[in-house]
């Protein structure tokens, strides 16, 4: 853990404490990656407008967005990020094997699900550079072309708290801890 500050909601700069608020509601508690982006209002605001979009705009189940991001965050070595999404993958019904899984850094069993993990990591470890393979094997599981920039903006999302995170390793809230999971190096 390094000292790099973590913002609570009485500590947070002014553009912070309602995004902060709003996750405290959410979650019942600050998740550590937002405390660490408060300190910079454009993460902050980009986070959340783009997160935004992707829920709210986008195609993919509840579950299936958790399995993009969990895999994001194992591919980037984010340890509170596989914490936070594993507690969320659960809780948006993504079975407990399949969760297991991603965090060994294999396929899960179900095809959608692998395919949009596969992408993902295919997307972070090539820089984005997606061969015909990777494309037709996460259409062969009934994905769209729209939904291969979806998992871009996933990526995207990660990129920012997953480094974030990296960088000030906050500590695990306790509903993760439970989760606790060790990057490699």
């Amino acid at each position: 853990m390094t000292d790099f500050p973590i913002h609570t909601i009485d500590t947070a700069p002014g553009h912070a404490k309602q995004p902060l608020a709003s996750l405290h509601e959410a979650f019942g508690f600050i998740p550590g990656a937002a405390g660490v982006i408060a300190n910079s209002a454009p993460l902050m605001s980009s986070f959340f407008s783009a997160f935004g979009h992707f829920r709210g705009e986008g195609t993919f189940t509840g579950a299936e967005r958790q399995v993009v991001l969990l895999s994001n965050a194992v591919t980037n070595n984010c340890a509170w990020a596989v914490a936070f999404h594993t507690l969320e993958a659960l809780a948006d019904g993504v079975p407990p094997a399949e969760v297991d899984a991603i965090r060994r850094r294999e396929l899960p069993a179900d095809p959608r699900f692998a395919a949009l993990s596969a992408l993902s990591r295919a997307l972070i470890e090539r820089r984005g550079r997606l061969d015909e393979a990777d494309l037709a094997g996460f259409r062969a599981a009934g994905f769209d072309w729209d939904q291969v920039l979806e998992v871009v903006t996933g990526v995207a999302i990660s990129t920012m708290t997953n480094y974030a995170a990296n960088v000030a390793d906050p500590p695990l809230e306790d509903p993760l801890r439970e989760h606790a999971w060790e990057p490699k190096h």
